[in-house]
This record gives C-alpha cells, sequence and structure tokens, in this order.
C-alpha cells in the first residue's frame, strides 16, 4: 500500500461566462465538445458560428436586465460544501477541487496540473450533473483524457461516479422541493388545479449512435411522477431544448405549459429537475415559457436545489465508498 493516502475528488461541471466578452470563445469550446456531438460543423465555420451567436447572447443577456449567471459562483459553493462534509471523516487527505468544461482557468487540463503538482496520486472524477451522458459527464472524460494523454502514469488510482439520477435520496429530496413549492397555494387551489411541469434537460434524438441522456432522464420523470401523480394528477416533463436543428425531445416546455393549461391548470409550477446548479437555462429559458403564458395562468418558478445542504450531505456521501477504495490501493 502506498503511504500517500491522499484522494484529488474532482468536481465537474459546464461553467459559464462571468463577462460577456468571453462569449466567443466559450462557445468555440462549445461547438468543438458539444454541438458537434450532434451536428458536423466544417472547422472553418467554427469562428464564424461563436461570432454570430456571441451577438445573439449578448443582446439576450443585455435585454434580460443586464444577466449574469450565478452558475459559477453557486458550484463553488457546492465544492467547498461537499469538501466540508468530506474533511469531516478524511481530514485533509481529500480535497475536492472543481473544473468546468468551458471555462479558464478551471479547464480540466489546468486544475489536473494543480493536483499533480499538489502531489495527489489518486483521483476520484465527480461529474456534479444529474444525468450521465456524452453531453453532460462526457465532455469532462474527454477532456481529462486529452490532459492526461503526454503522462498518465502520475495517477495511480481512479474512480468514478457517473451520475446520481437514480438515487433514491436524491429523489426523494425532489419530491420534497415539490411538495414545499406546493403547499402555500393549496391553501385556496385544489390539488388537481395545480401544474407540475418537472423541466429536464433537451436531448437531441439523434447523435451520431453516442447516449444523450434520454432514457436517463425518462427514467427521472417517471420516478418522480410516481411519487408525486396521486396527489398532483397534472403532472408532466417539460424538455429543455436548445434552439438548434434536428429532432428533440417532446414535449417542450412551451408545448408542456399550454397542455397543463389545456387540461385545466390555474398554476404551473415550474421545477427544473435536471439539473441541481442555476444557470442560464433554468432561469433565462423557462423565464421565456413563462413570459408568453403569464396572461393565461399563474406561474411559480422553482429554484434549482443548489447548495441545499441536504444536497452536499448526500454529494459526499455518495462518493464516499469510492474515496475508500482509492484509500486502501
Amino acid at each position: 500500500m502506498s503511504q500517500n493516502r491522499k484522494v484529488a475528488v474532482l468536481l465537474c461541471g459546464y461553467g459559464e461566462v462571468d463577462d460577456y466578452d468571453e462569449f466567443i470563445e466559450y462557445n468555440e469550446r462549445s461547438f468543438r465538445l458539444l454541438v458537434s456531438k450532434s451536428i458536423k460543423f466544417p472547422d472553418f465555420s467554427i469562428p464564424f458560428l461563436s461570432r454570430r451567436l456571441e451577438r445573439q447572447q449578448r443582446k439576450e443577456w443585455h435585454t434580460a436586465n443586464h444577466y449574469q449567471s450565478p452558475h459559477n459562483a453557486i458550484f463553488e459553493r457546492q465544492r467547498a460544501g461537499i469538501e466540508t462534509e468530506l474533511q469531516k471523516v478524511y481530514g485533509a487527505d481529500v480535497a475536492v477541487f472543481k473544473a468546468f468544461n468551458f471555462v479558464p482557468p478551471f479547464l480540466p487540463e489546468d486544475v489536473l496540473a494543480q493536483i499533480k503538482a499538489a502531489g495527489y496520486e489518486r483521483l476520484l472524477v465527480y461529474p456534479w450533473l444529474v444525468v450521465d451522458s456524452v453531453f453532460t459527464s462526457g465532455l469532462a472524460l474527454e477532456q481529462i483524457n486529452d490532459a492526461l494523454a503526454p503522462d498518465p502514469t502520475w495517477v495511480k488510482g481512479m474512480r468514478y461516479l457517473p451520475s446520481f439520477w437514480e438515487r433514491e435520496d436524491f429523489q426523494g429530496r425532489l419530491v420534497e422541493l415539490v411538495d414545499e413549492s406546493i403547499e402555500p397555494l393549496l391553501e385556496r387551489l385544489a390539488p388537481i388545479q395545480v401544474g407540475v411541469m418537472l423541466c429536464l434537460h433537451g436531448c437531441p434524438l439523434g447523435s451520431k449512435g453516442y447516449e444523450t441522456g434520454v432514457r436517463e432522464s425518462t427514467a427521472l420523470y417517471y420516478a418522480l411522477q410516481e411519487q408525486l401523480i396521486h396527489k398532483y394528477p397534472l403532472i408532466t416533463p417539460g424538455w429543455m431544448n436548445h434552439p438548434v436543428p434536428g429532432k428533440w425531445t417532446t414535449p417542450d416546455v412551451d408545448q408542456a405549459a399550454e397542455n397543463l393549461i389545456t387540461l385545466g391548470a390555474k398554476t404551473i409550477v415550474f421545477v427544473p429537475v435536471g439539473f441541481v446548479t442555476e444557470n442560464h437555462e433554468t432561469q433565462l429559458d423557462i423565464g421565456y415559457t413563462i413570459d408568453k403564458i403569464k396572461d393565461k395562468v399563474e406561474c411559480v418558478h422553482v429554484s434549482t436545489l443548489n447548495d441545499d445542504p441536504a444536497l452536499l450531505a448526500m454529494g459526499a456521501q455518495w462518493v464516499t465508498p469510492l474515496i475508500d477504495e482509492l484509500r486502501a490501493l
């Protein structure tokens, strides 16, 4: 057994721009790593497309009251909270680092260099994402592989936690979140008048044979529906699709909202269960749907779990067995 029992936990997420001027670079990474998994772009076209998208994003975020994404700050609190929970058990032998797919200076190659320099030889890769797919944790794995390619030998042990959508404690906390959000409404509405939309990360239905996460996201919806539908009969998935070509999951949030209104919902509760960190999708995109229907129906926009203490405690517990395995090597 090696005397070095330190474990580095690499908490992986997308990251979002903190400054509008970072959009172009962010978009180029997104096109090359993310969008190309479902749509093939000629390499020469990516800079042009990145600049064109940047102009749209800048206008959109400026229009939305000079929007600034809270994602990175929340993610840091999540990293720190999980680390605090783990260090209650392991002390300084375990540290949690964060890596963002698209945002320097926290790209996986940068953070892995820091981990190596700090003397860690055991690595736990931990995508902090609800569903495992080529578009989520697959991006982190691709970037980590690229970063390790010149010299993978410094890593003496590695473990990986793919996703946590199927964890009963996670699903239970989401059910509690729905109940907590609906309870005040029941003072003036019957439960059957409350439409519940469980918002999921949209998935393209064609992606060159890669796993897109559609099966896992659908399974998450039905697992939650099973626990909620007896109390709230008007419940639906709402897929948060991206405005890019191709066939995507249905119903999207707009259609799902109209369906609930048709069935008699007086209030629609939007719950972004496919995310655990607030970002422009959970805030702006759901907000656009609400703007379209707010004259027809009351809307309640529920926050993601973010740095909910129960979630962070769970997040630490889920990886504890893997840390124990690494420390035993």
